[in-house]
């Protein structure tokens, strides 16, 4: 096969692929889960910045020993991270990949034809 007869195949098959009600699904559901948690960590991580900037006695209140509030909100900002890892992790095993795994199988039956 030449080049132009594959890639005319490939474009056919992601075509095929792209106007799946499934990909519109696909691209729904991560955007659902995607824009909220992004903007809920930027909230948090641009509060806690703010706060480092203009609340500093707030920030620096003691809370056991030498642990201020700033270190447990600096150490939050690592175990956000870690939390919004695993649910978006356990939601694309359930959400997401059942039809991405439906979506590529279809790409390879177009890519066949």
């Amino acid at each position: 096969m030449d080049d132009e007869m594959v890639r005319e195949r490939d474009a056919r098959a992601y075509e095929a692929v792209h106007d799946a009600a499934d990909f519109t699904e696909l691209k729904r559901r991560y955007k659902n889960f995607v824009v909220p948690w992004t903007i809920a960590f930027m909230a948090w991580y641009l509060a806690y910045v703010a706060c480092n900037n203009w609340a500093r006695g707030f920030m620096s209140h003691k809370v056991v020993g030498h642990v201020n509030v700033a270190l447990i909100f600096g150490l939050l900002q690592f175990v956000s991270t870690f939390v919004i890892a695993a649910l978006y992790g356990r939601f694309a095993n359930r959400k997401l990949d059942p039809l991405a795994h439906g979506l590529n199988a279809k790409y390879k039956r177009e890519r066949r034809r």
